[in-house]
């Protein structure tokens, strides 16, 4: 790292500090700690929420899976398209969530079912989270290590200790810090501002990675595999392990059954000013994520290029050289890539892509911090008070948890051992928790006949059989007949099958939904100024989830993300059968993802980058505007009397 680049990151990182003092002055409550005063606007949700996917960790998780799989998972991953879109545009889950007006998901199951579930499943799902963000501190020190150019140890008070590990302890300070400041107030912000930076910072970045590398470079290293392992061609990829077809058709049901169950963001969905807003918050994320993909995929390929292209040779061998002196095979294979980015790369560039992967570090693990430490506090020790925090006292206890988060995260980077992916690892501590939870979040929130008893008998059949299942694979290895996803796969139909039969043995009386979404005459007056209907008739709309909210310009935009990703549904079949019947060659194959994979993206990225900056800036000026006026409820603490919230009125 040169001087220049140094320079670089400082100064975003004061930016950062000046902005958290500002944003502390507009917390009032609990509910502005949590959740933002439920004040926050689409671009707000969709810039701030997307930062997390451009931390260290993210870029080191896609570089596994690009180095392993190419392009082919693309191709496969549009499968997905007509399931994943109504689930975005229709609000599935996020929006009857959202109008229950719950500060966490285990609120709602205290709402919805009882108090001794929501403890349960507090605990359950703040062991499982924690549990999944121990691993992502150390990962993302371990990367900037090596970004940075540090050395691999360091000496304090007379010890040798690996660099990563007072690197690690900085960053989460620094990511605690922002945090504790403002809770959500703060972070959205911040990562809105962050996420608007870091998408001018990625042309930049894919303007000089143009210059450097042509395609027919690149296409030569992506070509040269062994047959039935191509990155490029899916039909001749089954050979592939891990990141393959099987991978994204199991990942499939999992879009639907999972939405919400996992809580590392879980403030967002309860930050949004109306649930109509929430769920175009989710509408405006795809579109923003349509140009994301280009810097880290552009930089995948390119440092393929870098380390196995002969006109490389000589650079390649500085880069072989440091990753051998790395002692775990794991990590090996895990820093490859990233070493590579960091030889690649020159002075300057360098600077403006450690800016986007620092920012992208304190976004997501303040994100992290916030969720897991406002989890325990909400879901484990909130339930078991029978007289309510003052807002100085609870807001008091959720930064010590907070700390605790940290501290625990710091601990269990220092001595966790990996011997998974990055990718691995998220599924397998998710499945923990989702693998039950998630038809308790369905069954609550879309049918009126669902019991605690099912839901207890739900839970415990999912993540007892995903639990299960994968202690056994632990001992027995590849010999286990099924893999991680089938998994969790298995353990969510089976779930599904127990919650309805013994929801249906034990019903003896209809669930008042109407009063747990606020519906009717139960809606909340404050909330009602800020909902948007339409003038129009809905008609063919609601075939993938208009209703009366959607104004003509939500429409337009809703719509055309349809029309776009079913687009490539459509590539995705008419080039199978094409293929199925005259293959084509690897060179028809190279041009295709030079425009799909490549041009497509980066001209998103260009269009998004002015675009959400703009709605980003506007958001935050309404943000701002609606926490002025905001007036705060102290009862609104996600406190939970006869299943309802302590704030909702008496009716």
């Amino acid at each position: 790292m040169h001087l220049i680049d140094w320079l670089l990151i400082s100064l975003p990182l004061l930016g950062l500090l000046a902005v958290a003092l500002y944003t502390r002055t507009y917390l009032k409550g609990v509910a502005d700690f949590l959740s933002g005063g439920r004040m926050a606007g689409r671009y707000l949700l969709a810039v701030a929420k997307g930062e997390q996917g451009v931390g260290a960790v993210v870029f080191v998780a896609m570089f596994e899976m690009i180095s392993k799989s190419g392009f082919v998972l693309t191709w496969w991953g549009w499968l997905s398209v007509p399931v994943t879109l109504i689930v975005a545009i229709s609000g599935w889950v996020i929006y009857r969530f959202r109008e229950t007006r719950a500060l966490t998901l285990a609120q709602f199951f205290e709402i919805r079912y009882s108090k001794r579930f929501r403890l349960f499943t507090g605990f359950l799902g703040f062991a499982a989270g924690i549990a999944n963000f121990g691993i992502i501190p150390v990962v993302g020190a371990r990367f900037m290590t090596y970004f940075l150019g540090l050395p691999p140890t360091v000496h304090l008070f007379g010890w040798e200790v690996a660099t990563y590990i007072p690197l690690m302890a900085l960053l989460l300070s620094i990511s605690l810090a922002l945090t504790l400041s403002g809770g959500l107030i703060t972070l959205m912000v911040t990562n809105c501002l962050e996420g608007m930076v870091s998408m001018v910072l990625f042309l930049i970045i894919i303007a000089f990675l143009f210059t450097m590398f042509s395609w027919s470079e690149i296409s030569t290293v992506l070509e040269n595999r062994p047959a039935g392992e191509s990155l490029l061609n899916p039909f001749d990829s089954m050979g592939l392990k891990d990141f393959n077809i099987w991978y994204v058709l199991m990942g499939l049901f999992g879009a639907v059954y999972r939405t919400m169950a996992w809580q590392n963001q879980g403030a967002y969905t309860t930050a949004a000013v109306t649930p109509h807003e929430s769920r175009m918050g989710g509408v405006m994320a795809n579109w923003k994520g349509l140009g994301n993909s280009a810097i880290i995929t552009l930089l995948a390929v390119c440092a393929m290029t870098y380390l196995a292209h002969p006109d490389f040779t000589a650079q390649a061998a500085a880069v072989k050289q440091q990753v051998a002196e790395i002692g775990q095979p794991q990590l090996q294979e895990q820093m490859t890539i990233p070493i590579a980015v960091v030889h690649m790369l020159p002075e300057g560039i360098k600077g403006l892509l450690c800016i986007i992967l620092l920012m992208g570090i304190f976004g997501g693990d303040g994100t992290h911090l916030l969720s897991w430490g406002s989890l325990f506090i909400q879901d484990v020790i909130l339930p078991l008070r029978k007289k309510p925090f003052t807002p100085k006292q609870h807001i008091r206890l959720l930064r010590c948890a907070m700390i605790g988060v940290a501290v625990f995260a710091f601990c269990f980077g220092c001595l966790f051992k990996q011997t998974e992916y990055v990718m691995m690892w998220w599924a397998v501590t998710e499945a923990l928790y989702v693998g039950g939870a998630g038809v308790a979040i369905i069954g609550g929130l879309y049918w009126k006949k669902g019991t605690t008893a099912g839901a207890w008998a739900g839970l415990l059949t999912g993540s007892g059989l995903v639990t299960s299942g994968i202690l056994a694979r632990q001992i027995w290895g590849d010999a286990f007949p099924i893999n991680g996803a089938q998994i969790g796969f298995f353990g969510a139909i089976s779930a599904c099958i127990v919650y309805a039969v013994v929801s249906l043995l034990t019903c003896r009386k209809d669930f008042d939904m109407d009063r747990m979404l606020h519906r009717g005459k139960y809606a909340v007056k404050s909330e009602q100024a800020y909902e948007t209907v339409s003038t129009r008739r809905v008609t063919w709309g609601r075939l993938i989830g208009f209703d009366e909210h959607f104004t003509l310009g939500d429409k337009f935009l809703a719509g055309g993300l349809f029309g776009w990703s079913m687009l490539w549904f459509g590539v995705l079949v008419i080039g199978s059968i094409w293929n199925l019947i005259a293959p084509w060659p690897i060179a028809v194959w190279s041009h295709f993802w030079f425009v799909v994979g490549i041009g497509i993206p980066v001209f998103f990225a260009f269009v998004t980058a002015i675009w959400f900056t703009w709605g980003g800036i506007r958001d935050m000026r309404l943000f701002f505007s609606r926490l002025r006026q905001e007036r705060p409820n102290a009862e609104d603490n996600g406190m939970v009397v006869n299943h309802h919230n302590l704030d909702d009125p008496a009716n």
